[in-house]
């Protein structure tokens, strides 16, 4: 991969390199709600991820257009 650029120059703004524990957590609460609302009752539907995390509060917040980007930046 050493060849392969982006794009388009959309770039996170971010300095952590994985969502990954971020990811964890938030499956763990969306199950962790699964799991009470079927105690409570049988008919419960399952909770959508929004309902139990918010994405802003990830690691990586977002991404970014980036006008004049470098060569450096568009790497994969």
């Amino acid at each position: 991969m050493s060849r392969s650029y982006r794009k388009k120059p959309i770039i996170s703004h971010t300095t952590a390199r994985s969502e990954k524990a971020d990811k964890r957590r938030a499956h763990k609460a969306m199950r962790r709600a699964d799991k009470k609302a079927l105690r409570a009752d049988t008919e419960a539907l399952p909770s959508q991820m929004r309902e139990v995390s918010d994405a802003r509060h990830f690691a990586k917040d977002g991404k970014r257009f980036v006008k004049h980007a470098r060569k450096k930046d568009l790497r994969k």
